[in-house]
């Protein structure tokens, strides 16, 4: 007689085997037993549902929402059972008192999080240190199981000082940077992130301060991580290592490395990077470029146009205030040097033909018009059409196309080998985006819809594979011994559900969600049901701090 019994599903157990029917024993919250005819205090039925491990979503950016949500939504309604979290370098810890706003500065720039939301949600009193925040974390009860990066901008911070945002680090500032790499990791962080992308801008439109090291503080943060043993290093790479020298450099150090992203564009780069990494896997390099299923579409205000600030001429706007924004938009020279810098750039110009009006407050008759097409009827450069649009309507919400949107190059890239899932970014660019349903999107899109991979092989992805990256013992496999995370749908009918915008973050602040998907039945964390019969249980806590083995 088990605790709990799983009855009569198709058990695909995570490794990439074919599935079978079976019941799933489960005591003292891990999987004591798999087979037929099982006896359990409590049952949880899966008639024609799959059985499958709790799904591992390795690129979220949690760190604050933890703690006013620690059922991290949207995430747990999609069948995620474990996040990563202080992905691209943005951890919020380690933090100084006197940083406190200069972090959450950073982060509302880069990751589209809200300041008010931040002061207001945070026990920032809780924690200095790495240790200090992963302890507060799990003093703050979890619904999910929990694992975070120590990001490279809270370190620079932490030993630098302000001057992190201005220079590069001494050798003495180095090695107390090493020092407190080396604690967080023996504490149990899942790795060390960090960025170099030109589009990352934080506090008053500056580089963020990863982007102000040399390769000598890289090179000894990375050494401290192969002295150390374990985690993962993860790049967002850019101005001081490209992807290609990811695979130079890997094997020297020893432990896995991740990149974001591998996403599909219209130049065909991503073709380039897909052999790239083939290339780098022949020779010994183990480096997981990460991919998402789902378009790479934001729908920004042109109060702070995320996409736009790689311009250099945007960049400068985002340490003034909307007055000087507006002048700005309606300024002929602004426009004019704004045009000139795209032409200079090698990426991150505008797809203009992706853009269109997605939200307006004072002419709703616009939601949905191109702005291709808009500019043709008045006349105008899209440009042009654009910044007038903002000028009338500086929160005018614009819809654009980054990338991962030609659904065969997106194949392409899916069932490659040594590609793994991520990007989802969930927990940030909230009022953005929503690529929190990335897990419901493949299984039904991509799995049932399209039968690109079998159901067993996208599992697999889901599950085994990412908690193999990150050395996560124990998880990410239905077998005997393992903890009892467990996801329990309808192969039929899952899918990701529709988005919607609401108010339900600390200062009543705003984010699109997704909660409402199709097909999830059961979810369970550490052999706790939080989900049963599409029912979600917010109050239970039944998470873990996950550290690398």
């Amino acid at each position: 007689m088990h605790e709990l019994v799983i009855k009569g599903g198709m058990v695909v157990d995570g490794t990439g085997v074919p599935g079978a029917v079976a019941d799933v024993g489960i005591d003292g919250g891990r999987v004591t037993e798999i087979g037929p005819d099982l006896q359990g205090e409590r049952v949880l039925d899966a008639t024609d549902h799959v059985v499958a491990p709790g799904f591992i979503d390795i690129h979220t950016h949690y760190d604050a929402q933890v703690f006013w949500d620690p059922q991290l939504t949207p995430s747990c309604f999609h069948g995620v059972t474990t996040v990563v979290a202080g992905n691209c370098g943005f951890s919020i810890a380690p933090t100084r008192p006197e940083h406190v706003d200069l972090i959450a500065r950073t982060l509302e720039n880069v990751e589209d999080m809200d300041v008010a939301a931040l002061a207001e949600g945070v026990p920032w009193d809780t924690f200095s240190t790495f240790p200090e925040y992963l302890a507060s974390v799990e003093r703050s009860g979890l619904g999910l199981n929990f694992s975070a990066y120590i990001g490279h901008t809270a370190l620079r911070l932490f030993a630098m000082g302000d001057e992190a945002y201005e220079r590069a680090a001494t050798p003495e500032e180095i090695a107390g940077m090493q020092v407190i790499l080396r604690e967080a990791m023996e504490a149990g962080a899942a790795g060390f992130a960090t960025s170099f992308a030109p589009t990352h801008r934080g506090a008053d439109g500056k580089p963020v301060p990863s982007r102000f090291a040399e390769r000598a503080e890289l090179d000894a943060l990375l050494e401290t991580l192969g002295d150390v043993g374990k985690g993962v290093a993860a790049f967002t790479p850019g101005e001081l290592i490209g992807v290609d020298e990811l695979y130079e450099i890997q094997p020297g150090i020893g432990v896995p490395f991740t990149y974001t992203a591998l996403l599909t564009m219209p130049t065909g780069s991503h073709l380039r990077m897909l052999d790239v990494n083939d290339a780098g896997w022949a020779k010994g390099a183990q480096v997981w470029p990460q991919t998402s299923p789902r378009p790479l579409k934001f729908s920004m205000s042109m109060a702070e146009p995320f996409t736009l600030n790689v311009n250099p001429q945007f960049a400068a706007l985002m340490a003034t205030d909307d007055d000087a924004r507006k002048a700005a938009y309606a300024d002929p020279t602004f426009r004019e040097k704004a045009l000139a810098d795209w032409e200079g750039m090698a990426f991150g110009k505008p797809r203009w033909e992706t853009y269109e009006v997605a939200e307006s407050a004072t002419r709703p008759a616009l939601d949905g018009r191109r702005l291709l097409e808009l500019a043709e009827e008045w006349g105008k450069t899209p440009f042009d059409t654009l910044l007038d649009l903002a000028g009338e309507e500086p929160t005018i919400r614009i819809g654009c196309m980054l990338a991962n949107d030609d659904a065969d190059e997106v194949a392409k890239v899916l069932v490659r080998d040594h590609v793994t899932l991520g990007l989802s970014d969930a927990g940030a660019h909230v009022s953005q985006l929503c690529d929190a349903p990335q897990a419901t999107d493949y299984l039904g899109n991509w799995v049932r819809d399209r039968k690109l991979l079998p159901m067993e092989e996208a599992i697999r992805r889901l599950t085994s594979q990412q908690a193999d990256i990150f050395g996560m013992a124990d998880r990410g496999r239905l077998v005997p011994g393992a903890w009892a995370d467990v996801v329990v749908f309808d192969p039929e009918t899952v899918a990701p559900g529709p988005l919607r915008r609401v108010r339900d973050f600390p200062a009543n602040s705003e984010r699109l969600t997704a909660d409402q998907p199709t097909g999830i039945r059961h979810v369970l964390v550490n052999g706790v049901p939080i989900q049963v019969d599409g029912v979600h249980d917010a109050e239970a806590r039944p998470g873990q701090l996950v550290k690398p083995a």
